[in-house]
Formats: structure tokens, C-alpha cells, sequence
């Protein structure tokens, strides 16, 4: 009852606003004409923005904050070359703009800009050898892999592949930047799934986390938090983690030693 009820006011709401942006038209219009018309007006052509009038602008705050995390990172640690897989296209359009970017989704975007590179990639089953990116991301896309969203197979562990397969690229001393919903575990089928902070953690233990940031659930309780704790993420219902992960450099092995038996000076 009271979501029909919600949805009741809305529906007058509207109407209302709607015959508001008429007035405005016919006002707009009768102006203009007595001033000299510089652009055609018709009725015809109309195309009515009638939520746009609220007194802060909105926005996506996992996706906008966690991009600006993402691209500080990069500017922090420069690697010679960055790849991306199916991340939100506004981010390698953006830090191409100063690191040289391959990106990579399995549905492939026509982006044409200078320093940037666009191609397919299954994250199942990704185009690179073993440990040989420098620096990689992958951000709001391995919470979808399994769930069919976007014609992939259902695959309840699709999502522990993609990870692994992330996993497997990255090289020594090189970077992951992670980004996935936090918060009580669960699956919001077919959108997306929500991740503690141990599960995202568990996924990865051939990587160090360097830094964990946390885009929380409500704006009351901050813009991007930097430097989080994970203690935060049980907290959470629909938080956005974001983690720098690093596969460190592997451990030298014992020196050689000669044949009488000692090591070598």
C-alpha cells in the first residue's frame, strides 16, 4: 500500500511538473519571438527535463569517486602502460590522457583517442601471459560475471575465475586496482553481487593490499574514505571497496654454494 501510494504522488507530481514546462514553453517561445527568433521552436520538438531542478547536484557516487581514487592512483605510482578490463569507459578516456592505456571488455567500445588502445577480452580468459602486467584495473565489473547480465553464461563462480584470471596477470611489483560493491554479503540477482572485505581479500592471496579506500553507503558518512578500515565494510549495505593490490617481488633464494661447500665470497 504505501509503495502504490508512493507511486500515486509521484504520477501527480509529474503532471504537475508537466504542465509547468508547457507555461515555460509558450513563455520561453513568445519572448524569443518578440526579441528575433535565432533558433527554431516548435512543439514538435519538445523534449521535456522535468527532475532536474534539485538544490545540489546529483550524482553516482561509486562512480564517480571511485574513478577519482583510481586515477590519483595511477598518478601516484606512474607505470609506463596501463590495461583496464570493462571498467566504466570514462576512465580510460580520462587517464589515457597521461598513461598510455590498453583497454580491453567483451563488448568491445569504438574509442578513438590518442594513446589509447581498444579490444576484446574475455576476463575468463585473459589475452596475456602469466605475471606480465605492470599495472591493471578492473573496477564494478567482476561483481556481474555469472549472473547473465550481460550474456555471459550463468556461472555461480564466475566471478572467483574473473579474480583469479586478474590474479594470474598482474607481475611483480606490479598493481591491481579493484573496485567492487561491499557490505552484507549477498546476490541481488541479476545485478550484481556484494562482497565483504575478507571475501575480496581471500580471492587474491598471491596479492598484498596496499591500500583499501571505501565509498560508503550514505553521503552523511563521507565522500571517499582513504585509507579505510575494513572494520567499516560490516557496517555497510551497498558500499563500494576500493582496493590497490600488489603482487610483491618474489624472495631471492639461497646463495649458490661452491663446491668445497661454503658459500661463495
Amino acid at each position: 500500500m504505501r509503495r502504490a501510494i508512493g507511486s500515486l504522488r509521484r504520477a501527480i507530481a509529474d503532471r504537475r511538473r508537466f504542465r509547468e514546462f508547457a507555461k515555460e514553453f509558450k513563455l520561453f517561445q513568445d519572448s524569443a519571438t518578440a526579441m528575433g527568433t535565432r533558433f527554431e521552436m516548435d512543439w514538435a520538438d519538445r523534449r521535456p527535463c522535468l527532475k532536474d531542478r534539485t538544490s545540489n547536484t546529483t550524482f553516482d557516487r561509486h562512480y564517480v569517486f571511485h574513478t577519482a581514487w583510481a586515477a590519483r592512483m595511477l598518478a601516484r605510482y606512474r607505470p609506463r602502460k596501463h590495461v583496464d578490463i570493462g571498467s566504466t569507459l570514462y576512465f580510460p578516456g580520462i587517464v589515457s590522457a597521461f598513461v598510455p592505456t590498453d583497454f580491453y571488455d567483451v563488448r568491445p567500445a569504438n574509442l578513438n583517442l590518442s594513446n589509447l588502445h581498444s579490444g576484446h577480452a574475455d576476463l575468463i580468459r585473459l589475452p596475456f601471459g602469466d605475471r606480465e602486467v605492470e599495472s591493471l584495473s578492473c573496477m564494478h565489473v567482476v561483481e556481474h560475471v555469472g549472473l547473465g547480465r550481460y550474456g555471459d553464461p550463468i556461472d555461480p563462480s564466475g566471478d572467483l575465475k574473473a579474480m583469479a584470471e586478474l590474479q594470474r596477470v598482474v607481475a611483480p611489483s606490479g598493481s591491481l586496482l579493484f573496485v567492487t560493491p561491499v557490505g552484507k554479503p549477498r546476490i541481488q540477482f541479476n545485478a550484481h553481487r556484494i562482497y565483504s572485505y575478507e571475501q575480496v581479500r581471500d580471492a587474491f592471496p598471491e596479492l598484498e593490499i596496499v591500500q583499501f579506500s571505501l565509498i560508503p553507503d550514505t553521503e552523511s558518512d563521507g565522500g571517499l574514505l582513504e585509507d579505510a578500515s575494513p572494520d567499516l565494510v560490516q557496517r555497510q549495505r551497498y558500499a563500494c571497496g576500493c582496493f590497490w593490490l600488489r603482487r610483491p617481488e618474489p624472495t631471492p633464494g639461497p646463495r649458490p654454494r661452491s663446491a668445497s661447500g661454503s658459500s661463495p665470497d
